[in-house]
Order: C-alpha cells, then structure tokens, then sequence
C-alpha cells in the first residue's frame, strides 16, 4: 500500500484527508500521463451518492480537461459500471468516486486501467510522487487543446441492459428483497429485477447525501433479514455504497457471506461444466469450512491476499472463472473484470430459477469452521504489526486455531480472525490479540 492508495484506491475523510485539491491534481496527472502516450486522454467517471462526491467530480474533472482531457460523466452509478464501460468504450481509464461501505463522511478515488481492472501500482507510484511534489510540473492545456466534459448517461444505460441480458432466465413468480445502502444500486437494482419479472421490495432507496451505509447495506445485514422474514419473501440482496459487493439473505433470514455465495456459483458453475479447471479464487479471509466443502465436490481453491485486485490477478494466473471475498466482493470473469454485486446477485438468481432449489438447499454439503473476528482502532496500524504478528503465530501453536491478522488497507483498524475446530479457543485468540493492542 502507498501512502495515499491503499488496497481499494485513494480513501480519506472528505475535505480532510482527501480534499477538493487533491482530486483536482489526480485528474491533472492522469490527463498528462494517458494523454502523453495516445495524444488525448479519454477518462470516464462516475460516483456514488455521498455528499462529497459531487466536489469531487467536478475536481477531478477539473484537472482532466486542464490537462487536454475529455471526461465522460457517468454521474451516480456503481464501480462495476465504471469498469464495465471502460473496458467496453476504449477509454483509457476509469475513475470512480466512493467510499464503498464506509461512513458518508469519507469518500475515495478508484482508478481503473483500459482493461477495467485496478490501476497497476507502477502508474500509482507515478500520481503519489506528484501529490508529493516530486515530480515534474505538468502542462496545461489551452486554445483547443483544452478539453471537454461529456454527459455521458447513455454508458449508464447500456449498463443495465449488459445485466439484464445475463440472465436466462424469468424471474416471475419469485419475490425478492433488495437493500441498496442508500447508495450506487438504489435506482440500477430495482430496474433490473423488475426487467427480470420479480416482485420486489426495496429498502435503502432514498439517498440524501449523508445516510450511505447508515444502517443498511452489506454491513447491516439485519434490516435486509427483517424485511424478508416480514413479508415472506424468498430471497434477499445487500449491496454497498458503490454496488460492488452482494451479500445474501435466504428465505429464513438467514445470512450468507460470500464464502457461502462462492459455494453455491461454484457448484451450480461446475454442474453446467462451466468451471474451468474446477478452481476458484479465495482469500486468506475465507473460512476453511470452504475449501474443505469444495473439495468434498471435486472444486479447488487457490488462496490470496485480500483485496479483489489480488484474486483478479490470481484468477488470471491460474485459470479460474469464479474468485471472490468473504465481504461479497465476487469476480465472474466471464462478464467483469471486478467483483460486481448485481451480477452476483443475478448469477444466484439464476442458480435457483434454473435448479427450481431454495438457498438452504443449495448450500447442502457446506460446512461452516467456528470463528471469531473483529476490527481493532488503532492510530498506526503498521507500528503493531509485528508484535501482533508474533502472538498470532503463537495462538496458533497454543490454541490449535488459524490466525490472520492484517491491517486494513482503507480504515485506521486492525483486522483479526480466528477460525477452528472449538469457539472458545478462537474467542480466546482474539481477546489476546486485542490485549497486545492496548498493551
């Protein structure tokens, strides 16, 4: 990670940590670098509903045209689309404005290549020194040379006919609940299940500005939960603040993790003879309990570093068409090159309409590990890693359980977890390492 971009792009306290000036010198330096090598950069952007991400647009804006750019406005979509569309149009990199699930007061810059995949970090390198001073004056363009801001709505718009025409299937019949975190998903998700013949109920569909994730979304599983056990429904989907993850509720109200998710596409992939080399992608965040139920089917599991960049890179290394996160971030590279919750949530939908099966049903043969996690504040979360570090391999030994501990890559928090056989030892994991915290 650098010390502006982390696993998930350039995230900060709006205003604070990442202000209107900074974005601004963002979209100056990608103007000058693309437009250095193909004469005139062509960028699209888009962004979710938080109250900064409109000053922050026209910043980043801003510095592209100052640069001799044409920016291509997607305004409020989700990252998927972002990476969808530039991947599809030719531009030369996509930019979006999130968050993801954090609170409304932070806000991000995702940058994205011409393949629609996370900027390589030697071009990150490049726009830190710049933020930084160290690097050359760059430019600016005037007469004709200046660039353009497009209204670009139409690349929204194909966007929502790219998933709807995903499914296979009709819908009809089937009653679904959608949670869109008061985010990116709150109009693209009800029009797509619609188009797709369900009947659904929505919750998270009146952003404001400022209640993005607040108590709702991916991270607040349980409105999602009430609201299908209320009124019967047969299914439900969480989204995040820019739609790129998907975490699923069962008719119950029972909650299913991306682990669960990637079990249920993976078996579902491999009976249609879809599942090249019968492998997916995992992260080191996924239980055990999963790579042991896909192994019982005949499916093996690659292991990476957490962040939907390392299982992108690791799929395309060793072959697999399905990875994806623990958090809901699940990667078809079939259609995306990022995770995409609505196309997960699709894909899911198709799995049941096709196999006329419940969730629960589906998810026979999975078998869950005991675990225990939690998220620890910290002011430098590098400064206590090693020790933390050390006592983790040393729970390990004493307590026979599977320790990750890793510093967030777009929060000031330590991530924990423990995973085993027996709970009270994997409780007994992380109340250790939350000591040496405060120790």
């Amino acid at each position: 990670m650098g010390k502006y971009f982390g696993t998930d792009g350039f995230r900060g306290e709006a205003g604070v940590t990442l202000t209107a000036e900074q974005a601004y010198r963002v979209g100056l330096i990608l103007g000058y670098l693309y437009g250095r090598e193909k004469g005139k950069c062509r960028a699209v952007l888009g962004k979710d509903t938080r109250l900064s991400s409109y000053m922050l647009e026209y910043a980043l804006a801003s510095g592209l045209t100052a640069a001799g750019a044409d920016a291509y406005i997607l305004h409020v979509t989700t990252t998927p689309s972002v990476s969808y569309i530039t991947r599809c149009d030719g531009f030369d990199c996509g930019i979006m404005i999130s968050a993801s699930h954090n609170p409304y007061y932070d806000n991000g810059i995702k940058i994205m290549n011409g393949q629609g995949e996370k900027l390589e970090d030697s071009v990150i390198s490049v726009i830190e020194d710049y933020l930084d001073g160290n690097f050359v004056e760059i430019p600016l363009a005037s007469g004709v040379n200046i660039g353009r801001t497009v209204d670009y709505i139409s690349g929204r718009n194909r966007y929502i006919g790219h998933l709807i025409s995903l499914s296979t299937c009709s819908y009809k019949g089937l009653r679904v609940g959608l949670d869109c975190a008061n985010g990116s998903a709150w109009q693209i998700a009800k029009s797509v299940f619609d188009a797709l013949g369900a009947k659904t109920f929505t919750i998270g569909d009146a952003p404001n500005g400022t209640n993005v994730n607040d108590g709702v979304g991916s991270t607040h599983i349980e409105k999602l939960a009430a609201l299908v056990r209320e009124n019967s429904l047969d299914l439900g989907f969480a989204f995040d603040g820019d739609a790129d993850r998907c975490i699923c509720v069962d008719g119950c109200g029972n909650t299913l993790t991306g682990d669960e998710e990637l079990y249920i596409c993976a078996d579902w992939l491999k009976s249609r003879g879809e599942l090249a080399g019968d492998k997916i992608v995992c992260t080191v965040m996924s239980g055990g309990g999963l790579i042991q139920s896909l192994k019982n089917k005949g499916i093996s599991c690659s292991v990476c570093g957490v962040g939907d960049k390392n299982v992108c890179a690791e799929m395309n290394a060793s072959g697999a068409v399905l990875g994806g996160e623990r958090s809901g971030h699940i990667i078809f590279s079939k259609y995306e090159s990022t995770g995409d919750g609505l196309v997960t949530a699709i894909m899911i939908m198709e799995a049941v309409v096709e196999s006329k099966r419940g969730l629960a049903d589906l998810l026979k043969g999975y078998k869950s590990l005991p675990r225990c996690s939690s998220d620890i504040p910290v002011k430098d979360k590098f400064s206590v890693m090693p020790k933390l570090s050390a006592c983790a391999g040393e729970m390990e030994k004493s307590l026979g359980v599977r320790v990750v501990v890793r510093p967030s890559g777009t929060e000031n928090v330590i991530r924990i977890m423990a995973e085993g056989e027996n709970y009270e030892n994997c409780i007994g994991a992380c109340g250790r390492l939350r000591d040496v915290v405060g120790e």
